[in-house]
Order: structure tokens, then sequence, then C-alpha cells
């Protein structure tokens, strides 16, 4: 691999880092993103980007960020002891939108390149990210929507891809200690270098420039939605599923925090509000019930 190599993919995060934030500040009237620029101690930095009390989005941040340093954390190794004690470089852009209105989404995505090398051996390099669709009050055409434009980032990859970072999304978020699905899923991936590096990179930029081909028209069509304290008190309810995901299994925290990266940054995907209620349970027949009996369970959205 050469440095333009690198060169490539940093200046691909940072061009698409852009594009998303101008996409979705189109959606508010007034508000636009935050721009903070940090520096990491034990080498390289970011870009946090984060837009705060809107009319569409309540919260949202759309990060960038390019760290290195002398040896990967645990959650890095944990499957891959005979990386460890390798110099790393790790980059890539990860963003959460938590909306305002309840009938709209809340979506995360993310892409990332990390190599680690040690002098006198080959390097280990490869690929991941992803995104993925947490609704409290679904419409099965939005999520047909959304695992459609999944496809097609995948589709000129090979018919099997989709399927099977579909299922592994299914896999990567789900609550065991709840028992459900974080939300519809969507795409996952990691580890990918089983291409050579080009393919593995327009892999990537696939499936970050599907993105907003996947949420915008999601967005566009329920931000309108008008909504009362009920949906409200559930929005904040099931946020705090999403809190519980993020600090519990997300490696990309773990990974943020053990690398001792910018704790601000990496926490910026929890949202602003959430609430917790001790035995919560929905009554049978609600709009709130069919999210748990209909939505939170892995299936074949596009019956294939």
């Amino acid at each position: 691999m050469k440095n333009d190599d690198i060169t490539k993919i940093k200046n691909y995060l940072l061009n698409l880092q852009d594009q998303i934030c101008a996409a979705l500040e189109a959606e508010e009237p007034e508000l636009r993103f935050i721009e903070d620029i940090w520096e990491r101690a034990e080498g390289g930095g970011g870009r946090t980007r984060v837009l705060a009390d809107g009319q569409v989005i309540e919260q949202g941040g759309v990060n960038f960020s390019s760290v290195s340093g002398v040896s990967l954390p645990p959650s890095a190794t944990a499957k891959r002891p005979e990386i460890a004690n390798r110099q790393f470089h790790a980059m890539g852009v990860s963003l959460v939108i938590h909306p305002r209105n309840p009938y709209v989404p809340t979506s995360h995505a993310n892409v990332r390149f990390l190599i680690a090398e040690k002098p006198g051996e080959s390097a280990v390099w490869w690929f991941g990210g992803g995104f993925d669709l947490t609704p409290f009050y679904p419409f099965q055409e939005d999520v047909v929507h959304w695992h459609e434009t999944a496809r097609s980032a995948c589709e000129p990859f090979g018919e099997a891809v989709y399927p099977a970072y579909k299922k592994w999304c299914d896999e990567y978020f789900f609550l065991a200690h709840r028992n459900e699905t974080r939300g519809v899923g969507g795409l996952f991936f990691d580890d990918l270098n089983g291409w050579e590096f080009d393919k593995c990179f327009e892999f990537m930029q696939s499936v970050g420039n599907h993105y907003t081909k996947a949420y915008l028209p999601i967005m566009q069509k329920r931000k309108d939605t008008p909504y009362s304290d009920r949906e409200r008190e559930f929005q904040l309810y099931r946020r705090g599923r999403y809190v519980e995901f993020n600090l519990v299994y997300d490696r990309g925290t773990l990974f943020g925090l053990q690398s001792g990266g910018r704790t601000e940054s990496i926490l910026m995907s929890m949202p602003p509000v959430a609430h917790w209620k001790y035995n919560w349970r929905p009554e049978f027949g609600t709009p709130e019930a069919m999210l748990y009996e209909r939505y939170l369970k892995p299936q074949n959205w596009l019956d294939i």
C-alpha cells in the first residue's frame, strides 16, 4: 500500500463529511452545523460537526477523525491478538442523527479504515462501516426503501454481499440483555480486506455515498407529521435503548475511549434527552406495541 492510498482515503472521508452535512443542513430552515477542530496528543485529530436544537434535527453529529498511535487498544485486538503491539492509523466518518419528530427515525452511519504496521512485517489493513435505522413509529415502506438502498450499495460487488452484511447488521445491533434489535438494521461490515485494496475502498465509498440516498427521503416524508406528548414520551423512552447499546456493545465507542480519543466527539452519538421507565410495557394493539411485535426482529424486508 502506498502513501497516496492513505491520502485518497482521507480526502474521500473529508469530502463525505462535507456532503452529508450539506444535505442535512438543507432540511433545516435556519440552524447549521458548528465545527470543532481537535488534536490528539498521541497522534492525529479530527473535525467534529454538531447541529443541536434544530426544528428537524434535535441533535446530530457528523465526525471525521484520523488518529494514530504506537499500539492498538484492546477493543481492536481482542479478536486479532496478532496485531497487538503494532503502530496504527485509523480514520473514518461516523454520524448519528436524532430527529425531533418521533415519526422520523434515528439514523447512524460509519465508514472507516485502519492499518496496523510493524517493522519487518507486512502491514495489516481493513475497511469497515455500514448504516442502520432506528425508528420509533415505523412505516414498512420506509424500511423497504432503506433496505433497497442498502442493497443498491452492494449490488456492484456481488449478489451475496447485501444478504451477508444485512445479516451481520442484525446480529451486531442486537441488545442481548433486552432480547431485541436496536432498530430495523441495514448494513454492517468489518475487517474487509479479502478483495484487492481498490475494490475494498470502492465498496466503502459506495456504502458512504448511499447513506443520504437512504435517509433523506424518509426524513423529508415524515418530518412534518403531527405528533402529541404520547409519541414524544415513547421516543424518549426508546432513545434509552440507543444509549444502552452505545455504552455496552458499540465497538466504535469502546475503540475511541480506549485509544484516548476525544470524549466529547465520541459521545456526541448520545441523544440530548432520553428516559427510562421501570418495567414498562406497551399496551396490546397500540402503535407502540407494533414496533416490538413487527419491527424489532430480524427479517427479510426485501423478500429475497
